[in-house]
């Protein structure tokens, strides 16, 4: 059996499992996505990862504003409900959307709404699970195939698989593992769904947390923060929204850190620098010390500690403001 198979995705992320649906032999009759956003520089409208994918195949497009009929866009909506009752899919298959579903679309394919989650549920439920799963120190995270209800990730789960959380990695890498994962996994669950194979189980009510969305005032680092937290926001906030320091009223943008096996000086003061030279600039903060090795002025590019060192002083005794949420110096 080869179900029809609409989708719902805006970024990159959503883009590798469409492609590997398309790509395993399932019909793709329509695809959702978000308006096109002002974007770059120039901050011209830019089409989504999914538009362009659609485009390409010639896949039909809908991009509502809202699918609530009586919402603020109820002519977006009607017109969505319209592309969903043509395209008469089976199933329509959510990831990384950024619209909530009301209760008549998760009506209306025979086999429901199926979302590709990058977590393992019902840990980190929400909008930011690999940003929070990194920032919280897990050892690992996964992707969870879940069937859709009108709770915020509440649904049963279809298929989970794990995947560990390596020291260095980065939202955005983790993020390209992630991908790659839920693609497999999402094409998997169809393939067993058409043998009558595919079971829901229950979501645990134990172990519940929540992946708030990131917002941009958390890219101020606090440095009375022990310094492995700090490292693991740097990581978490990688690539969006980066990490952020002030010294002598210039930012300095913070990509890439390591927990300093030095120990901290008694007297040193939160956000004093230890030490600055070519293996990286050395910071103190509320719980051992931090080694920043790779750095950006605004407007500059990412850089390695010595190459950045060449064109923005940084030297011991120095020390970067505390975030303003964070109150004074230590």
């Amino acid at each position: 059996m080869t179900f029809r198979v609409a989708f719902a995705g805006t970024p990159e992320f959503s883009r590798a499992a469409l492609q590997a649906l398309h790509t395993a032999g399932f019909q793709i009759v329509l695809a959702l996505t978000q308006p096109d956003r002002p974007a770059g520089r120039g901050m011209r409208l830019q089409p989504s990862p999914i538009k362009q994918w659609a485009q390409a195949h010639e896949v039909s497009l809908a991009q509502p504003r809202g699918l609530r009929l009586d919402g603020k866009y109820p002519e977006d909506a009607a017109a969505a409900q319209a592309a969903l009752n043509a395209a008469r899919a089976d199933v329509l298959v959510v990831a990384a959307y950024g619209l909530i579903l009301p209760q008549w679309v998760l009506d209306l394919p025979r086999l429901g709404c199926l979302n590709i989650h990058a977590s393992l549920l019902p840990r980190w439920r929400g909008a930011a699970p690999i940003q929070r799963a990194i920032e919280a120190g897990d050892a690992q995270t996964g992707v969870t195939i879940m069937q859709m209800d009108a709770g915020l990730d509440t649904g049963d789960v279809l298929l989970a698989e794990p995947l560990p959380i390596g020291p260095d990695d980065s939202a955005a890498m983790l993020h390209d593992k992630l991908a790659a994962l839920g693609a497999r996994l999402i094409v998997q669950a169809l393939q067993l769904a058409a043998s009558g194979k595919l079971r829901a189980t229950p979501q645990p009510s134990e172990g519940v947390s929540y992946a708030h969305k990131i917002d941009k005032s958390e890219a101020a680092i606090d440095w009375q923060q022990p310094a492995a937290a700090i490292e693991r926001r740097i990581r978490a906030f990688d690539p969006f929204p980066g990490t952020s320091s002030v010294l002598n009223g210039a930012t300095v943008k913070l990509w890439r850190a390591e927990v300093s096996i030095g120990a901290r000086p008694p007297d040193a003061r939160s956000g004093q620098i230890l030490h600055s030279g070519d293996d990286g600039v050395t910071v103190a903060c509320g719980e051992g010390a931090l080694r920043l090795t790779q750095l950006q002025r605004v407007g500059g590019k990412r850089l390695p500690a010595r190459e950045f060192l060449r064109g923005f002083a940084l030297a011991a005794g120095q020390c970067f403001e505390l975030s303003a949420s964070s109150g004074r110096a230590a």
